[in-house]
């Protein structure tokens, strides 16, 4: 299952997130979102949980936890639509 991490301390490394997730099962693909221009953390992430009743646990225990002196918020993931043409229309 994919989650989103948002709220996230600009000084919360890849291995601190796994720590976080792992009693809850396998974690991979950790992914925190930087700025393209500066390479600075944007304060969210994204990750993915082996199973969706572990990633739902994970969800119910981990959101609203303080890290690093800030309470994260941890949900779902959305899908990312497809074609990102269709995803933002724009009148002219």
């Amino acid at each position: 299952m994919k989650i989103y991490i948002g709220n996230l301390s600009q000084e919360v490394l890849e291995d601190e997130l796994k720590g976080l997730f792992e009693p809850f099962g396998i974690v991979s693909n950790i992914n925190i979102i930087k700025d393209k221009s500066t390479g600075q953390p944007k304060g969210f992430a994204f990750l993915e949980v082996e199973g969706k009743a572990k990633g739902f646990n994970a969800i119910n225990e981990l959101n609203g936890k303080e890290v690093k002196e800030k309470k994260i918020i941890v949900k779902r993931a959305r899908n990312k639509p497809q074609d990102r043409f269709f995803a933002k229309s724009r009148r002219y």
